[in-house]
């Protein structure tokens, strides 16, 4: 990451297609993904793509057969950018793993620009509750942290262990919270157990800690492989691990009798779809969700990601996009 990887350039203004609109970004996210396919754990679909799915901007045009959103809107924009609507998985309504799918900022060009293009059907109208920064978040984090959270199936009242507690894992256990949840947070970052603690968990420790009660359910949002074992002997009988990230270090060999024996599981999380977003967003704003962001200035992006790789932010970081 010290190499900054990121390229400034000029690129001519996209169109919007039929069926899309152009967005002028106000503000994009910068999330783990991003660092991934910055350094190289996530391979590129094409050169020179612009990275960036967290993004809030503003309707300044639409293409043909584009009519749900109309200009000076506010719009998000996610990781999934589009999907066939014809595969097995799409008719079944798991559009999160169709087969031909397409994302923003890894197959087509995302917000880590002054101007972006979008699909109206994959574009989500943001609770007026949020500000730009608070919101950008919410469209990737925020969608995530919950599909892991319904992925982990804590029951009503149950114990939740949380492990890396960056952006997404801060607002997954506020939701936890208001659902009548005790959560514990393992985390190496200081900064972010302090968080933790302020929002109402009820314990907070090292990474690789036991914590003090067996764990109904866990997710695992840091990207680190060894942590599999050591959160699922935390688990109690008929437990289930979830893990968020899409990318993943490599898992050591498991111990059955002591790590997934008593009907424990271990799945993972791909992607979203749209429903899970608009519940998502409906309950943000019923809590309602308060995002902890990092701002930086446009010009800062490399900064950023360096930032984050590194566990320097708190919470979430966040482009602002004052060109």
């Amino acid at each position: 990451m010290r190499s900054g990887p990121l390229v400034a350039d000029d690129c001519p203004d996209p169109r919007p297609e039929p069926g899309e609109v152009l967005l002028r970004v106000r503000v994009c996210g910068v999330c783990r993904t991003d660092l991934h396919l910055a350094e190289g754990d996530l391979a590129p679909r094409r050169p020179g793509v612009i990275p960036g799915h967290e993004v809030v901007g503003e309707v300044i045009a639409v293409g043909s057969r584009a009519t749900r959103f109309s200009p000076g809107e506010r719009v998000g924009v996610a990781w999934l950018g589009r999907t066939c609507g014809t595969c097995r998985f799409c008719l079944r309504g798991a559009e999160n793993l169709c087969l031909s799918p397409v994302f923003t900022g890894w197959d087509r060009d995302g917000g880590y620009a002054e101007l972006i293009t979008v699909a109206e059907d994959f574009a989500y109208r943001l609770p007026s509750g949020f500000s730009d920064e608070e919101a950008a978040p919410l469209l990737c984090a925020g969608i995530i942290g919950y599909r892991a959270l319904c992925r982990a199936e804590l029951p009503i009242g149950g114990r939740l262990g949380i492990y890396g507690f960056g952006g997404s894992a801060h607002l997954a256990a506020q939701i936890a919270l208001f659902q009548g949840a005790r959560v514990y947070v393992m985390t190496r970052s200081e900064e972010a157990r302090a968080l933790a603690l302020e929002l109402g968990a009820t314990f907070v420790g090292g990474a690789e800690e036991q914590p003090p009660d067996p764990l109904d359910s866990a997710i695992l949002f840091a990207p680190v492989g060894g942590l599999v074992p050591v959160a699922l002997r935390a688990l109690d009988r008929g437990g289930t691990l979830a893990v968020a990230g899409i990318h993943l270090s490599d898992i050591p060999p498991l111990n059955y009798a002591a790590e997934l024996f008593q009907e424990r599981e271990l799945r993972s999380v791909t992607a979203n779809t749209r429903a899970d977003g608009e519940e998502f967003f409906r309950i943000a704003a019923e809590i309602p969700l308060r995002p902890t962001t990092v701002s930086y200035p446009f010009s800062a992006a490399d900064q950023a990601l360096l930032d984050l790789s590194e566990d320097r932010v708190t919470g979430a970081a966040v482009l602002r996009m004052d060109l």
